[in-house]
């Protein structure tokens, strides 16, 4: 166990309850007694969301480093190691540096019950406000108002990706509520960007805006952004912008790209049209339709074989996935096999619907060390429901080597950002 993970594991021990547990007096009692690092920080720009969060920070991220801009950046969950959390001016934060933080914030909470993600997030502010940077990108945990990053009094500004149904164990089952936790992070006298919503959660982020006095800048009304001829096709009140195709893989990330753009401009980012496009180029963002080329797992398959991976885990990710997968479908045919594994509290049927239409083989799989996971069985049976070809196995390799039996296959890991880190770190994949 290395030094990082024996100090995560007291971390973890520091909430009784074990769970996930909605509040900011904590975070906001450890702060306080940290020296209030949050108030020291460069421009935020705070970024909440069901899906497509991650994508916008990462386009975000790849605008402002195009411009020369040293970017500070929080996500949540990492894939393979903890410290792809924390990006201080670009760099991931050395394992030394990140276990001096989370060592001072333990030292200062003095045993005092706290989450994990809360007493994490501490550090991640105390880190941030040690090094100088020109902006951080800080993504929302879970929900927001309550999330532990909601900290900032006053950001640049604030994100709403689109809202969907997730952790109804913690937000609730109803849309309108969901989104109501996610416009928390709206504050008073700081610009708002609004992402594609659902018409009943766009309802709530506006009346939470008009609340606050904010202006919200919405996509489908006062921006939108769609490709065209193998381009993105942005276009506001200040007018018309035609840029190159995302880097990042699947038809939903023309929306994600459109998000960040307008965030761009609408909060008056030191970014050029220029800046942007080498940013659309350069974008990267693990475990979101990412290709695998190279690798441990890789080579399972035999050449002619694709190998994709997807972290999305609920229904609209899932419907996102597919989107993408259709498309690559058109263009390109060939035998599809998809290979998953989620947690028991997502909803998998949901998941597995929107992909009736593509007709995958599918490959079941538990989570490798995830009780919690749908064990393989419980997820074929699932598809089998929905008129699937689908066959259990033992884990990934089994998986792998199942699917390599299908000529020339289209292969794609999916159904869990724990899984993708899984395969990720058995695959070898730097993520730094």
């Amino acid at each position: 166990m290395s030094r990082t993970d024996a100090i995560l594991r007291r971390l973890l021990a520091l909430h009784p309850n074990k769970l996930i547990d909605l509040k900011l007096d904590r975070i906001e009692r450890l702060l306080a007694d940290l020296g209030r690092p949050q108030d020291v920080l460069p421009p935020v720009i705070h970024v909440a969301g069901t899906n497509g969060k991650g994508s916008t920070i990462a386009f975000l991220r790849a605008f402002l480093e195009a411009a020369g801009q040293r970017v500070h950046v929080y996500t949540s969950p990492n894939l393979v190691a903890f410290r792809e959390r924390i990006r201080l001016a670009g760099t991931l934060v050395t394992a030394r540096r990140l276990n001096a933080a989370l060592e001072r914030c333990e030292a200062v909470n003095a045993g005092k019950p706290i989450t994990y993600f809360e007493i994490t997030t501490a550090a991640a502010m105390l880190l941030f406000s040690e090094v100088e940077a020109d902006f951080l990108l800080l993504e929302v945990g879970l929900g927001g108002r309550f999330d532990a990053t909601n900290v900032i009094a006053h950001p640049r500004g604030t994100v709403i990706a689109p809202v969907s149904i997730d952790h109804v164990e913690f937000l609730g089952p109803e849309l309108s509520g969901i989104a109501r936790e996610k416009a928390g992070i709206l504050k008073r006298g700081s610009r708002a960007v609004i992402g594609r919503q659902p018409d009943e959660a766009l309802d709530v982020i506006d009346a939470e805006a008009a609340r606050l006095g904010v202006v919200p800048f919405v996509a489908g009304r006062d921006f939108d952004g769609y490709g065209q001829r193998g381009r993105l096709v942005y276009q506001d009140e200040n007018g018309l912008v035609d840029m190159p195709e995302p880097a990042l893989a699947g038809p939903f990330q023309f929306d994600n790209a459109a998000l960040a753009i307008a965030a761009a401009r609408h909060f008056s980012l030191p970014v050029s049209e220029a800046d942007i496009a080498r940013g659309m180029r350069a974008v990267t963002w693990p475990a979101r339709m990412q290709p695998l080329r190279t690798g441990k797992l890789r080579d399972l398959l035999p050449p002619g074989h694709e190998l994709w991976l997807d972290g999305g885990h609920n229904e609209a990710g899932g419907a996102v996935l597919a989107d993408a997968l259709s498309a690559l479908q058109a263009r390109n045919p060939r035998p599809l096999v998809m290979i998953m594994g989620t947690f028991a509290n997502k909803d998998a049927r949901g998941y597995l619907r929107h992909f009736a239409r593509l007709k995958p083989q599918m490959l079941t799989l538990r989570i490798p060390g995830e009780r919690a996971s749908w064990t393989a069985r419980q997820l074929a049976e699932f598809a089998g429901e929905l008129g699937f070809a689908a066959k259990p196995t033992r884990g990934i390799s089994s998986a792998l080597t199942e699917a390599a039996r299908v000529d020339k296959a289209r292969v794609v890991i999916c159904g869990s950002l724990h899984l993708a880190g899984h395969v990720l770190g058995r695959n070898g994949t730097r993520l730094d």
